[in-house]
């Protein structure tokens, strides 16, 4: 090889979730050394971190895995629908076993710093023990939702209850049986976890910002009837998500528009297609749904008519009610009960958003404009800084000691959300600006693209894999082109964490690639096959 610097490993990554055991299986196959570190206690990623009651996959079970080995498909059995998170991490636990990836993975181990060391071409990590550790290429698996966004309220460190935010739940559990407890936020997290604490807490409080589209989720178990019909079909399933648009086994496009629909049709087909759950009412319904103004109003108000039949009170349902922005500007989540629930005794809603603002914590709660809360307990459902927030927790340092979280001040730019200029040899799985898809799909295209880079360099004799700057600036560009042509572009309305809309420091910006995940993937395969034009390869010491 061209570096004249030995590396304790050729890759090391940083986290131990989908991407990690990807990395792990993708990079040992081209014959190369791997460390994976995860400052958490077990592999897993989102399921390790996310134990909240009730979270689950939001995608089906049968394509909410990695693909890489047919053996693995056909070994593996699920027990439901929607997983939970504790089935998804048994479910990583057999492939990490199953492909003795142990080995590679170091646990319970905080990377602190990562510094590309422009004499040696190395990067060096750093950990909280004092370790440190020299790579070739350094991977970032750390996630697109991984960072937790905590809320600045006045007075929030005086509440003398449990307070902890959904993806830090306890890990010795909480008994918030016969306990009062208030829940701030009302996305993902809170609609799965609702259902579940209310039917034992004494009562559970949910603090709404802003109300949103929810779709079935249409939970059932796996039967071994279905279970035979996936497996008999699995080369056909994992082709359909490498070429769909949300990186899902859905049959799409389905060769119709609503605009051009007689409305008694559409009707029926939205009907028919509803009970059945999933995302798959987006996707199988109708083709311009997300590109069509006016045939997105409609079936945005089919929605809420549907969404909102179980709850009674009319001004919970009014709260309850999506406004000023365009069905699937925000990723609307699947329900497993949560309208029902707020027709319990138990269960109230306030709108933080527009009648209600929090004014501060207390010792024994929440005050709002309007009344005082106790709780024994509050969990803090707020978010993630998506996309950005674990690179930029964590001081990247490139060229000339630049660090990304600077770079990335006005702009989080990158080259297909894998590669940013100033920073060589380093790669992200599923970064900024690339789509937001089902998660195990893009990750493993994401893996097999830096497999395909690391791999030409290691056959060519490149020690520095250089993104281009004008390379960037074209996906920039086109990226956010493609935002404007789309309803997306009309979340900017709506304080969308799609749009990094939810921190308070930084201006709402484009993180998110909605060019469709099979189109992506596509440029990705012909990147790789032209030589990958997007970077420049060079030997250490070259001019």
């Amino acid at each position: 090889m061209g570096s004249k610097h030995s590396a304790d490993y050729d890759v090391i990554a940083i986290g131990a979730g989908f991407a990690g055991l990807a990395l792990i299986h993708y990079i040992r196959e081209a014959g190369l050394s791997i460390k994976v570190f995860d400052k958490a206690s077990d592999i897993g990623g989102t399921w390790t971190w996310n134990r909240y009651p009730g979270a689950a996959s939001d995608s089906e079970c049968y394509y909410y895995c990695l693909t890489f080995s047919k053996d693995l498909l056909q070994d593996w059995s699920w027990s439901v629908r929607y997983p939970s998170w504790d089935e998804n991490l048994r479910y990583m636990h057999f492939v990490a076993d199953r492909c003795n990836m142990w080995p590679h993975i170091q646990l319970n181990t905080k990377v602190v710093s990562a510094d590309f060391e422009e004499d040696s071409g190395l990067w060096r990590i750093r950990t909280e023990a004092g370790d440190e550790y020299t790579c070739r290429y350094f991977v970032s698996g750390m996630g697109m939702i991984s960072e937790p966004v905590i809320p600045k309220f006045k007075g929030m460190d005086r509440f003398k209850g449990p307070m902890f935010h959904s993806a830090r739940w306890p890990a010795e559990g909480i008994d918030y049986a016969g306990k009062r407890m208030g829940i701030i936020g009302s996305g993902a997290t809170t609609v799965q976890m609702l259902p579940v604490v209310a039917q034992t807490a004494a009562h559970v409080t949910v603090f709404q910002r802003t109300a949103n589209f929810i779709m079935p989720a249409v939970q059932k178990p796996m039967t071994p009837e279905w279970e035979r019909e996936i497996k008999a079909n699995y080369d056909a399933i994992v082709s359909k998500c490498r070429n769909h648009v949300f990186g899902m086994a859905f049959d799409s496009p389905v060769g119709r528009n609503l605009a051009d629909t007689p409305p008694e049709e559409v009707e029926k087909i939205l009907e028919e297609h509803w009970p059945r759950g999933s995302f798959r009412f987006c996707f199988e319904t109708f083709d311009d749904l997300l590109s069509n103004p006016e045939s997105n109003r409609i079936v945005g108000e089919f929605v809420v008519r549907k969404m909102l039949e179980p709850v009674k009170d009319p001004a919970t349902r009014e709260m309850l009610t999506p406004k000023g922005y365009p069905f699937f500007a925000k990723r609307p989540p699947l329900d497993h009960g949560f309208f029902e629930t707020f027709n319990r005794d138990n269960v109230s809603l306030v709108d933080i958003g527009h009648a209600e603002p929090i004014v501060e914590f207390t010792e024994t709660g929440i005050r709002t404009t309007k009344q005082d809360y106790d709780f024994d307990i509050i969990v803090l459902a707020t978010g993630f800084q998506a996309y950005t927030g674990a690179q930029e927790a964590l001081p990247i340092r490139g060229r000339n000691g630049l660090l990304l979280r600077d770079k990335w001040e006005d702009v989080s730019s990158s080259i297909m959300g894998v590669f940013v200029a100033e920073f060589p040899n380093l790669f992200m799985v599923t970064g900024p600006q690339a789509p937001f898809a089902n998660l195990p799909t893009s990750i493993e295209q994401n893996v097999i693209y830096i497999r395909d880079c690391i791999r030409k360099m290691e056959e060519e004799g490149h020690d520095l894999c250089l993104p281009r700057q004008d390379a960037e600036d074209a996906w920039v560009a086109h990226t956010a082109d493609i935002h404007r042509q789309t309803l997306m572009a009309q979340g900017d309305k709506v304080h969308s964490w799609m749009m990094g809309a939810n921190l308070e420091k930084r201006k709402p910006r484009v993180l998110i690639y909605f060019g469709g995940a099979n189109v992506y993937y596509d440029k990705m395969r012909h990147s790789a096959e032209s030589g990958f034009p997007e970077v420049e390869f060079k030997r250490l010491g070259a001019a």
